[in-house]
C-alpha cells in the first residue's frame, strides 16, 4: 500500500497580522512546516501553531528561511556559508525549544522560498543549511525537492531524507520550481492539485509543465498554507489520494 504525508507551510502570521487558516489545515495535514521568525512568524504565533498541531497529531517542522520579512523570504540573498549556517542554527533551535514547551518535538526540516529555491540549484549551499540543521537536531528528516540538489547534499550527509513534490506548483524540466512571476506557475484550483498529486503518485513521478517525468520517490506532498484556496486545496488533494488508495501519514 501506497503511504504519503501532506505537509503545509504554517504559523505565517506576525503579531495581528493573520495569514492562512492553520486551524483548518492541521485538521486536515499530516504535517506542518512551522515559520521560524526570520521570514514570517514570531514567538506567539509559533507556540500557537505547534500547539494545534501536537493536538491534531500533526508532526512538527522547522522552516527556516532568509531574514526577509518584508519579502516573505522569497528574495533571493546572497549570505556567506558562515553566516548561512548560523542562521540556520539559530531558527532550528528556537522551533525546537518551542515544540518542546508545548509537548512536541521537533521531526523534520524544509527550507523555504527563495532559500529552498536556491539550496535546490547549488548543492553546496543545501549542504551548509542541512549540516547546520543536524547538527542542532541530528535525528530530523530532511525534506527535499525531489530530484534536485537539495536531495544530492542530503544523500551525501546520510541523514533521513523525505522527498518532496508540490500540489500547488508546476515543475520545470528540471524538477526545479516554474518562478511565481510566470503564468501558470502557481496552481489554484483544488481539483487540478488533487488530478495532478494522483497522477504523479501513480507514475512515481514528478510531472514537469512540459509533460516531461522524472522518477522519483514520493514521500511527501506540500501545499502553501498563505493562499486562499489553501483549504480547499488540502481537503481535495487528500480525497482525491485516499480516493486513489493512498494513505496519508506523518513522517
Amino acid at each position: 500500500m501506497t503511504k504519503v504525508d501532506l505537509n503545509s507551510d504554517m504559523g505565517e502570521g506576525f503579531g495581528p497580522w493573520a495569514m492562512g487558516d492553520d486551524a483548518a489545515l492541521l485538521r486536515v495535514v499530516t504535517s506542518a512546516n512551522v515559520a521560524c521568525g526570520f521570514h514570517a512568524g514570531d514567538a506567539d504565533v509559533m507556540a500557537r501553531t505547534m500547539r494545534l498541531a501536537v493536538e491534531n497529531g500533526v508532526g512538527i517542522g522547522a522552516h527556516p528561511g532568509f531574514p526577509d520579512l518584508q519579502g516573505f523570504g522569497r528574495r533571493r540573498m546572497e549570505v556567506a556559508p558562515a553566516t548561512l549556517a548560523n542562521l540556520i542554527r539559530y531558527q532550528v533551535g528556537a522551533a525546537a525549544a518551542m515544540a518542546a514547551s508545548v509537548g512536541g518535538g521537533l521531526r523534520h526540516l524544509k527550507l523555504h522560498g527563495a532559500l529552498a529555491n536556491m539550496a535546490a540549484e547549488d548543492e553546496a549551499m543545501a549542504r551548509v543549511c542541512y549540516e547546520a540543521a543536524l547538527g542542532v537536531e541530528p535525528d530530523l528528516v530532511v525534506m527535499v525537492l525531489a530530484a534536485t540538489a537539495q536531495e544530492r547534499a542530503a544523500k551525501a550527509l546520510g541523514c533521513a531524507v523525505a522527498h518532496e513534490i508540490f500540489a500547488d506548483r508546476a515543475y520545470e524540466d528540471d524538477a526545479t520550481l516554474v518562478d511565481r512571476r510566470k503564468p501558470g506557475a502557481v496552481i489554484d484550483d483544488p481539483a487540478q492539485a488533487a488530478a495532478r498529486m494522483v497522477a504523479m503518485v501513480r507514475a512515481g513521478a514528478i510531472i514537469a509543465e512540459s509533460g516531461r517525468q522524472i522518477p522519483t520517490p514520493i514521500d511527501t506532498i506540500c501545499l502553501h498554507g498563505d493562499t486562499v484556496e489553501a483549504v480547499a486545496i488540502a481537503r481535495a488533494v487528500r480525497a482525491g489520494l485516499e480516493g486513489a488508495g493512498v494513505t496519508l501519514a506523518r513522517l
